[in-house]
């Protein structure tokens, strides 16, 4: 198996991870911090918006069982990439919406897949195709979190189940069983 990555930042890393965990053909998905500057970050710092960094998931997968365009695909479909520097109530532009690719060929993919899902949204994509940057595993605390501590977390429950429904209803046969 020849695995990939794709990284994306749609919102908190949080609610983005929950989305893919469950994905036939993931194999791993983690949260972080890139596209700042100040090396190794911490979650306060990225938080207070004063670093340049985005909260951002990595998502290792295995391209013969899902697409990188797929996950594109899904990450349009469950977050608002019409919303600039923003996903609800989480404003300032760590939680910008933003695709990270690692290659020439992933790049020619995310604009791909934006020119695909504009005809969803009512307003323009605002999703920025950022380079590649190093990256910054989060807290341990902030990996798995959904299935750890967040569904006790009141913004967890208001904000990730209509993203798993949007997930079950369009890509249903995507998820593992």
């Amino acid at each position: 198996m020849a695995e990939e990555i794709a990284t994306l930042a749609g919102g908190c890393f949080w609610c983005v991870e929950a989305v893919f965990k469950d994905l036939i053909g993931v194999t791993g998905v983690e949260s972080g911090y890139i596209g700042g500057t100040k090396p190794n970050p911490t979650y306060r710092e990225v938080c207070s918006g004063a670093t340049g960094y985005a909260e951002a998931i990595r998502v290792h997968f295995d391209p013969a069982k899902i697409g990188y365009g797929d996950l594109l695909d899904i990450f349009f479909a469950t977050h608002d990439p019409t919303q600039l520097n923003r996903q609800g109530n989480d404003v300032g532009t760590q939680y910008r919406s933003a695709i990270f690719p690692h290659s020439s060929e992933q790049e020619t993919e995310a604009r791909a897949a934006i020119v695909r899902a504009q005809p969803d949204w009512p307003a323009p994509i605002v999703t920025t195709i950022e380079a590649d940057a190093p990256w910054y595993p989060a807290e341990d605390y902030h990996q798995d979190y959904w299935a750890e501590e967040g569904q006790s977390n009141p913004y967890c429950l208001a904000v990730i189940p209509p993203k798993l429904q949007k997930l079950r209803k369009g890509f249903a046969e995507r998820l593992k069983g």
